[in-house]
Parts: C-alpha cells; structure tokens; sequence
C-alpha cells in the first residue's frame, strides 16, 4: 500500500484489522519466511492496494530520515553518466509520491552490498545524524556467506590504513565449504568487514577484489546490512531489519544452507 497516509500500516496493526498468522500482533514483530499476513476488508484498505511493488524499499521513515533497503549492484551515487544510483532513485520516488526532497546519506554501503541504508531528508538531519555516526558509530550487524569453514566466533583486529580497526564475527550456519556469519563492525574503515575476513583466509564470497573469486550471476556478493540500531533525537533507539534478499538465499542454498535454517536462527541473531 505505497500511498497510504504515514502511519496507517501502523494503525491497522494497532486495531487488530492486520493479523499475522491470524493472531494480533505487535507492530515490531519480526516477519519471517512462510509468514502469513491478512487484513480486514475495507473500502480505505482496498483503494491503497496495488499489485506494483514500490521502486524504493522503505524499510522506515519519518519527518527527518528514510531508511532504505538498498540492493546490491546499486551505488549510493552516479558513479558514470546516466548510471541509476540509490540517492537519485529515493529523490524520484519522494517526488513522484509528491513529497519532494533533497536526500543525503547518513551512512554508506559498497556497491555490492545490500541492506539498510539512511538518508537523511535535509542537511540538518544530515547533520544531526551524521555527527551520532561519528561519535558513537551505527549498531550494526551484518550477514556475510564466507569461504571455508570458520571458527564458531573471533575478533579480527588487525590495523586498516593504519588505523585500529576491530571486527566481530559469530558463526551461524556452515555448508559446503562455506560459512554463513553474524559480523559486527566495531570501527568504521573502508571496506573493513571485507578486507578483515579476506585476512583470515575466509573472504567474502564473489568478493572478486579480495578474493572471494567472480561470480557472474551475482550483481554484488554476499554481504548484506541485516540490522542498524539508530538512536533518534527524543524518540529513542529504533531497531531495523532489511529483509534477506532472495538473491543471497539463493546462493545459500545451492552451498547447502537452507533457508529455513537461516530463520530458525533469526531470534538468536537479533540478540546479538
């Protein structure tokens, strides 16, 4: 429902007229794989429909942020002439749904990685946010698909651009030759979580630059932002999840790591 007034999802789920299961539930719980999702019939809930999915992945938004679900393959700007890229793409789509801004990233993922990017929607949100990100850093947890078997959990600490740099890794699922990671950036270095992992000896798979090998298929590799932890200004910290995309399920699977296995551990995962 892309044109429904701000909130009204919300509202829906408050009043019991939207029910997971068939049970009432809280507006923050977690979907999963084979969920069912069922609304009460009304002439407001039907004109909202559409059997178009909106071309922007908003996973939350406000007065002052949106934050996107980005796709892999997708840069955060024009990175070549008439090149799609995420920031002209959410401009788009806020005026096309007649909420014209400016956006302007509060974080940043690499071309191919998918996941929960902010924008923010002036540059004094720009500002607000961007000095929370470098004094105190995002609460991020990442799901990389490594090469080979990796220990049950580590710390890799080992110096970027001459800088201390700190990432922590939990093993989740292993298949055929590869490890499926929870990974937990403590410093914010280029490239750190890719260039971390490739130290041990386990990049990122299709990570063609640090040596996760090429594969065509893929528009990225398998590193995706799973959740960000964002404290806003009076309003508290705010957990988000990007869904996992089917592309990186995909690939899983064919390592021999089902899908129903990764949301059986999705509770445990949030904890971390």
């Amino acid at each position: 429902m892309p044109t429904s007034p701000a909130g009204y999802s919300r509202k829906l789920i408050k009043g019991g007229a939207a029910k997971l299961n068939g049970a009432v539930v809280h507006s923050d719980t977690m979907l999963a794989l084979n969920d069912t999702v069922t609304l009460k019939e009304s002439g407001a809930s039907t004109g909202y429909i559409t059997n178009a999915r909106p071309e922007l992945d908003l996973l939350y938004e406000d007065d002052q942020i949106a934050v996107i679900n980005k796709p892999s393959g997708l840069p955060m700007h024009r990175t070549a002439e008439l090149e799609e890229n995420l920031v002209e793409t959410g401009q788009t789509y806020m005026t096309g749904r007649g909420t014209p801004c400016k956006l302007y990233p509060v974080n940043r993922l690499d071309r191919g990685t998918s996941g929960t990017v902010i924008l923010a929607k002036s540059s004094s949100s720009a500002g607000i946010y961007g000095r929370q990100v470098k004094e105190s850093g995002l609460d991020k947890l990442y799901l990389a698909l490594v090469e080979g078997d990796t220990d049950d959990s580590g710390i890799i600490s080992e110096p970027l651009d001459d800088k201390e740099s700190e990432t922590r890794f939990q093993t989740v699922l292993r298949g055929e030759n590869c490890s499926l990671l929870a990974v937990t950036p403590i410093s914010g270095r280029m490239h750190q979580i890719r260039r971390h992992l490739s130290m041990t000896g386990h990049p990122v798979i299709a990570d063609k630059r640090y040596g996760g090998g090429d594969l065509p298929e893929l528009s990225g590799f398998a590193l995706h932002s799973f959740r960000t932890i964002l404290i806003r200004p009076e309003a508290g910290p705010l957990t988000i999840c990007a869904p996992i995309p089917e592309e990186l399920l995909g690939l899983c699977k064919r390592r021999g790591i089902d899908a129903e296995q990764i949301m059986a551990e999705i509770d445990s995962l949030l904890k971390l």
